[in-house]
């Protein structure tokens, strides 16, 4: 049993930021970081099945947004490196959340440098920049938004709503450090903002060419493409009606029951086999068992 403990582990990390090796998260010891083992944060981002399934649902809400996939388009090399970016993106997400203060901070200033290089024009004429504060809130809202909906759905539907209010008001923190303006600090707050925005999004031949990359993602190895093609299907059930709509993405019910009783089936088996990720590393530093 251990062989295969460790062979699932290995697997899990190798699609984290962890992989990286470029964050030590386990010193110096007693630093609590940005927010600390007592935060909601902590809580919502520790869990690996429900944050893969976020992000996944998250990249595909983000699409619809023309300025911001145009960022990403003309900058990023995301077509051909798929599982890189979703390691440099989980990084980011670990460090500033279980990282020491130092780290965190590092990571923040590295992700603001490299905003500062992202420009240019979208498809249409309008002039973009990653550091725009308006998009950076909306990279922040679509990407919480779903971290806290898939922690609800997968790992704990009985976090309250004053707890949910609370993650919003942490994880603002981030967003704030990196440029955003008027981000939503709560349930109340973000439902709002996404109604406000909706009529900005769009989905186009962009968006879809992004959606047939994630769902060819390439899996880490053979005996991983199974589940991960179980993970993508759950990230398309996470998203909001009207963005499965816009992006064409319709399950049937039965479908939906389906993944849902799957991940169910599968996260305790992943919660189990690692006991080395990035939360198990800061509870070290932390002290805490």
């Amino acid at each position: 049993m251990e062989f295969i403990r460790r062979r699932i582990e290995t697997q899990v990390l190798s699609l984290t930021g962890l992989s990286l090796g470029q964050l030590d998260l386990e010193h110096p010891r007693g630093d609590p970081g940005l927010f600390g083992p007592d935060s909601v944060s902590w809580q919502v981002h520790g869990d690996f099945t429900s944050m893969l399934i976020g992000g996944i649902s998250a990249l595909m809400m983000q699409a619809l947004h023309p300025l911001a996939l145009a960022g990403v388009w003309d900058h990023s090399n995301f077509r051909h490196d798929m599982l890189g970016r979703l390691r440099r993106t989980g990084q980011f997400i670990s460090g500033t959340t279980f990282g020491s203060t130092h780290d965190a901070d590092w990571l923040i200033d590295k992700v603001r440098r490299i905003h500062l290089q992202v420009s240019g024009h979208s498809e249409d004429g309008r002039p973009y920049a990653a550091s725009d504060p308006q998009l950076l809130t909306w990279v922040h809202v679509a990407e919480v938004s779903h971290f806290l909906a898939a922690h609800l759905r997968y790992r704990n539907p009985h976090l309250s709503g004053q707890e949910q209010d609370t993650y919003y008001r942490e994880i603002a923190r981030v967003a704030h450090a990196l440029g955003a303006v008027d981000v939503p600090q709560s349930r109340a707050e973000v439902s709002a903002y996404l109604t406000r925005i909706r009529p900005q999004l769009v989905c186009d031949h962009r968006s879809r060419e992004v959606l047939r990359l994630l769902l060819n993602a390439p899996a880490p190895s053979r005996l991983a493409k199974p589940f991960g093609h179980l993970m993508m299907q759950a990230g398309i059930d996470l998203l909001p009606d009207w963005a499965s709509d816009q992006l064409g993405l319709h399950q049937p019910h039965w479908q939906r029951q389906a993944t849902r009783a799957g991940i169910h089936a599968l996260a305790p088996v992943l919660r189990w086999a690692v006991r080395d990720g990035s939360l198990h590393r800061a509870r070290r530093r932390m002290g805490i068992l």
